[in-house]
């Protein structure tokens, strides 16, 4: 992957923010983008950062299986998330 600018960096995870905060994403896709945002493939990123096998990395980027708590923290940990309940929003 092709290293990002700061600032292209902070626009991604801008963006990103945006488009959790909106409702717009899957777990998954959030999940990847975070990922990518980072320049890392698979399994540096849930090796190296997250400490989660690959495999289970990458079923939540499928939005596959049922990852535990504690994994979706590890997950979202370098961002700033942590797993817990999310209002809904009107018509849902």
């Amino acid at each position: 992957m092709a290293k990002r600018s700061q600032e292209d960096t902070a626009l991604a995870k801008r963006e990103l923010i945006e488009a959790i905060n909106n409702h717009e994403l899957s777990l998954g896709e959030a999940v990847r983008r975070m990922r990518k945002i980072s320049g890392m493939n698979q399994k540096a990123y849930a090796e190296r950062i997250v400490g989660i096998a690959p495999r289970i990395l990458a079923k939540v980027e499928r939005d596959e299986g049922n990852p535990t708590v504690e994994t979706l923290n590890k997950i979202g940990r370098p961002f700033g998330y942590t797993a817990g309940f999310v209002p809904r929003t009107r018509g849902k």
